[in-house]
């Protein structure tokens, strides 16, 4: 294996629960990168997006560091401020 990129292919390959166990990390990291590459787009701090948010800026940063995954309610309220939309698909 030359890259991570194959590392995680083989390891989705060989074992299902590993699968869904790095697809579940990837879903995630694809969302909070989202927030954090908006948030900085707009020029806001973590504590501004907080306060637009009602929520507590150590949120905001447990969320962005990945110490803590985030309720449907709680990613709703930091999305929207930032203009970002929750999309539901079927795969």
């Amino acid at each position: 294996m030359r890259t991570w990129e194959d590392y995680k292919k083989h390891v989705k390959a060989i074992d299902e629960q590993n699968r869904i166990d790095i697809e579940e990390i990837e879903e995630l990291s694809s969302l909070v990168t989202s927030i954090i590459k908006r948030r900085n787009e707009l020029g806001l701090s973590q504590r501004a997006l907080a306060e637009q948010c009602g929520i507590p800026q150590s949120s905001v940063a447990r969320i962005e560091s990945f110490k803590t995954i985030p309720k449907v309610d709680t990613l709703l309220k930091i999305m929207q401020p930032l203009g970002l939309r929750l999309q539901i698909i079927s795969i």
